[in-house]
């Protein structure tokens, strides 16, 4: 039998809690049509209440979850925007829930909550097919902001052309890449890391600017998980795609 599942749903009522920013909404976030639907799966029950309680005051419905299966079948079952998913879980861990979702074909954005730290963890993340991580202990705001930008990228900037770079294909409005006659799948982040590059094409462009523009503001992980998602990129594409420039940063070379 499955635990309950708790739901908050937004409402405009005033409730304290140690999360909650100092920011006012004038719209539910999604729009007119719907709030964002955020699923959190977090088995410290305090840590996740709190955060369903501020994530419901910015205007989003939420549900929490506390153990990994049921998070994978609610995950699997619902119509979620966004999942926020803890990596150590009773259950199944948050590597195998990513990873069983993306197996499935979902590709909802997924927001990794991890208390380790290093390179490592973040790549092993990433080959699980996550968007982004937050580190705990993390800030509130940055929280909202990774949220935000998910959000953003997911919704996407409406129409846009076709970037062409020698048998490289982008489609940024629909945010598919194409290798040749193959469609390569990839995961928001490296998406969102290789669209840098691609609106520069033959510019170096800066490790700095790739996490500026795809990480949005106040990142305080390591910047080198720059370099973790190009290096996804080149297993993807194809080695020499993309090329560093010591000292300076990265660019897209097109092919001959």
């Amino acid at each position: 039998m499955r635990p309950p599942v708790t739901h908050h749903h937004p409402a405009g009522g005033a409730s304290r809690h140690p999360f909650r920013p100092p920011v006012t909404h004038h719209h539910p976030a999604g729009g007119a049509s719907r709030p964002f639907r955020l699923l959190i799966v977090e088995d410290e029950k305090r840590l996740a209440l709190s955060l369903a309680k501020g994530l419901t005051a910015e205007g989003y419905a939420v549900d929490v979850v506390h153990d990994g299966r049921e998070g994978l079948h609610r995950a699997t079952e619902g119509t979620y925007d966004l999942v926020v998913l803890d990596i150590m879980l009773p259950g199944l861990n948050g590597y195998r829930v990513c990873a069983a979702l993306r197996a499935a074909g979902h590709d909802v954005p997924i927001l990794m909550l991890t208390a380790k730290d290093g390179e490592y963890d973040e790549a092993e993340g990433l080959d699980t097919g996550a968007d982004d991580y937050l580190t705990k202990p993390f800030s509130y705001v940055v929280l909202v902001a990774r949220i935000k930008a998910l959000l953003r990228r997911r919704q996407g900037a409406g129409a846009s052309p076709v970037h062409v770079h020698g048998d490289l294909r982008v489609d940024t409005a629909a945010r598919r890449v194409f290798l040749g006659e193959d469609e390569v799948a990839l995961t928001t982040k490296e998406f969102s890391v290789l669209e840098q590059l691609v609106l520069r094409a033959g510019e170096v462009v800066s490790k700095a600017d790739i996490l500026e523009h795809v990480w949005d503001f106040a990142y305080e992980g390591d910047p080198n998980i720059v370099e973790v998602y190009v290096s996804a990129l080149r297993r993807k594409l194809r080695a020499g795609l993309i090329r560093t420039v010591r000292g300076a940063g990265y660019r897209l070379e097109t092919a001959p």
